[in-house]
């Protein structure tokens, strides 16, 4: 009987998680905004793009205080507290006239939402599943990504019949409610498993402890590199396909969806792949499908067919980093701290969100920045095979 209410209670953590994750992953839809908002407002695209940038670096940022907040007061309230932070920026963002405005609601109010969030259904489930970290977080953050899928069309229709700045309005009102269903759901284990599970070391690190260790920073300039690729091309997904490969605006459209699905897939399988065959050969495999890829998309870029098929496996390359970090994270440096541990390294996330405009803007043609992101790609490759666990604190 008490198992049943045990199994129960995980997949009412997983399905609370999966909600909240579904509607902060509606970022990643972004890119059916940038042209609206530039007809709408005369706005460059690159000054509306940096609205995604900023929200995604702010979000990362916000994780390392979400973090340690929810190990503190659990995870419940954190995610309440970010739902409707996130709800709010949408509202505000709805009410922009002005790029200030714009940033201050979806980039500032709608990414400290989204900081708070993110980390709560990971750091919840992970001490559910303590056996399954690899594709209980493929799951979490796969719905994440999915969240974009999700959302596409029906925002595509609602900013095409009441304009964009209604479409954030009711995006707001959607995710408020949603997102607080599912926040309800989010509790800690009682009795906790973690004697049961299955680590790299023995002990726990603290953050301060995790910081003195030549782990952590190869595992942040991984992290780093292999987030670089895809949000570039997510969040220009459409632009790309429209501007670069030259589609109709029609069929550009259909990149977001496909980015999306590859999104979430590539955070399922990935994420699976990595609890049988190893975290750091999956991250090695990874780079090695996203250097040739954003090395095809800089050489060949005018034949739909082969955008699509670069676009998925670049996505679902990313896709399957934000799904195993979190994994190798409570391998090397344990459970107990791993909403601090966690937003210190998924800074590597944030910072590559600035990066990818920095590097768009220090080249010519978008084509030269995936062919430097491809480069990087290989030294990412490299890096993998220098990783080593830490060693335990004693």
């Amino acid at each position: 009987m008490q198992r049943n209410r045990d199994e129960t209670k995980r997949w009412q953590v997983l399905f609370g998680g999966v909600l909240m994750q579904l509607c902060i992953g509606g970022i990643y839809t972004w890119s059916l905004f940038n042209q609206p908002l530039v007809d709408a407002f005369g706005w460059e695209r690159t000054e509306v793009y940096t609205a995604y940038s900023l929200i995604v670096f702010i979000f990362a940022l916000v994780t390392i205080y979400s973090g340690r907040l929810q190990d503190k007061i659990g995870p419940r309230k954190v995610a309440t507290i970010g739902i409707l932070f996130f709800s709010v920026g949408l509202i505000v963002a709805s009410m922009a006239r002005s790029l200030a405005v714009l940033y201050l609601g979806y980039s500032v109010l709608g990414g400290i939402g989204v900081g708070m969030v993110y980390v709560c259904p990971l750091s919840t489930s992970l001490k559910w599943y303590p056996k399954k970290k690899g594709m209980v977080t493929g799951i979490i953050v796969g719905a994440f990504g999915l969240g974009g899928f999700v959302f596409n069309f029906i925002l595509s229709y609602l900013i095409q019949r009441i304009g964009v700045s209604q479409t954030f309005l009711v995006q707001g009102l959607v995710y408020a409610v949603v997102g607080l269903i599912g926040a309800q759901m989010l509790k800690v284990p009682e009795e906790s498993e973690s004697n049961k599970k299955i680590l790299v070391n023995e002990n726990d690190f603290n953050s301060k402890s995790m910081l003195k260790t030549r782990t952590f920073y190869l595992l942040w300039i991984i992290y780093f590199i292999g987030s670089l690729s895809g949000l570039v091309v997510i969040g220009l997904a459409q632009d790309i396909a429209r501007d670069v490969v030259g589609l109709t605006p029609q069929i550009a459209g259909y990149s977001i969806a496909v980015a999306a699905v590859a999104n979430a897939l590539g955070r399922l399988g990935w994420g699976a792949l990595s609890d049988v065959y190893g975290r750091l050969r999956v991250f090695s495999l990874l780079f090695l499908i996203t250097a040739l890829s954003m090395l095809t998309l800089s050489l060949w870029t005018h034949q739909a067919i082969v955008y699509f098929i670069v676009l998925v496996l670049i996505v679902s390359s990313f896709g399957g980093f934000l799904a195993t970090f979190p994994a190798i994270t409570s391998d090397y440096f344990g459970t107990y701290y791993f909403g601090s541990n966690y937003g210190l390294i998924y800074q590597a996330y944030g910072v590559a969100s600035l990066a990818g405009p920095f590097l768009l803007g220090l080249t010519s043609q978008d084509t030269q920045a995936f062919f430097i992101a491809s480069l990087l790609a290989v030294v990412g490759l490299g890096l993998t095979l220098i990783v080593r666990p830490p060693e335990t604190t004693t």
